[in-house]
């Protein structure tokens, strides 16, 4: 079962590839959706892609290495599992598990992403 998601181009270190598992992409856009106060650009590239479920965890990790540090984030799923990764940080749980995603949501926080922003479903 694949897991789907969105990453943001600027949200990607430069000079840092992100090749460790195979992607499908599904879909680009772009949407002024960013947050200037929180030191996101206004405008953000959506990159919707899909990962197999055999290479979710090397994706997931490589991730970890390859975000900016700061408000930043990618979060994916299948239809029974989330993950939310962070520069230096991933969380995998169980869809629809309150607490997990209350820990997830808290790095968030101390991490400076926008309480708007803090919006991946459950």
């Amino acid at each position: 079962m694949p897991f789907t998601g969105n990453l943001l181009a600027e949200s990607l270190r430069r000079e840092e590839p992100l090749d460790a598992a195979p992607l499908t992409v599904r879909r680009i856009r772009r949407s002024d959706d960013g947050d200037p106060s929180a030191r996101q650009p206004l405008t953000w590239t959506f990159i919707e892609f899909e990962v197999p479920d055999d290479a979710v965890d090397a994706f997931a990790t490589a991730l970890t290495g390859a975000l900016e540090p700061g408000p930043w984030y990618c979060d994916f799923r299948s239809d029974t599992e989330t993950f939310v990764v962070f520069a230096g940080r991933a969380f995998r749980y169980p869809r629809g598990d309150r607490s997990a995603r209350a820990e997830a949501e808290e790095h968030a926080r101390s991490v400076g992403v926008p309480e708007a922003q803090i919006d991946w479903p459950i």
